[in-house]
């Protein structure tokens, strides 16, 4: 299991007042984490597009015209989406599983982490991240469950062990 957040300092001695502190951390809302999403939204689109670059110039654009339609090379179409879904994925695991927070997360002061303190594993962190795309594609019913759970918790949340909390505006993410 990793380790508690917030709880050792650099010589690895635990802080038994952050520990506690960090489980008594509120729960995210809705508007803050679709907030959060949407930053993080913008750097992955930025990532994607870098992606499209980068496929244009090694295969160039697949694309011809065939009696006055664009015609796309299925091959490249579907290289391009898997790449997109490997990018965002790791994007989001990546950054739970390392410290929490994605980018758009340290912004709104947001962490992702299991419901015990502890930063997410990588199968919790993509069960997560698997369940989070129904959770908003189903009209966002997994994210205004939050409203009926006792605990705050979406759906997705719920189902992969995890919490969002929002962090205290002392908290600085980069130490």
């Amino acid at each position: 299991m990793s380790d508690p957040i917030d709880s050792a300092d650099s010589s690895g001695s635990p802080h038994t007042s952050d520990t506690q502190a960090s489980s008594e951390y509120p729960r995210a809302g809705l508007w803050r984490r679709l907030a959060a999403l949407l930053y993080d939204g913008f750097l992955v689109t930025a990532i994607w597009f870098l992606l499209g670059y980068l496929m244009q110039l090694v295969f160039g654009t697949g694309n011809e015209l065939v009696d006055g339609q664009v015609q796309t090379n299925a091959l490249q179409s579907n290289l391009l989406f898997a790449l997109m879904l490997a990018s965002a994925s790791g994007f989001y695991i990546w950054f739970w599983t390392r410290s929490g927070q994605t980018l758009g997360m340290i912004a709104w002061r947001l962490r992702a982490q299991s419901v015990d303190n502890h930063l997410l594993s990588p199968q919790q962190g993509l069960v997560r991240w698997l369940l989070a795309w129904p959770s908003f594609a189903c009209f966002g019913l997994g994210f205004l469950w939050l409203y009926l759970d006792p605990n705050g918790d979406a759906l997705h949340d719920r189902w992969s062990g995890s919490k969002v909390v929002v962090l205290p505006k002392s908290h600085s993410p980069f130490n």
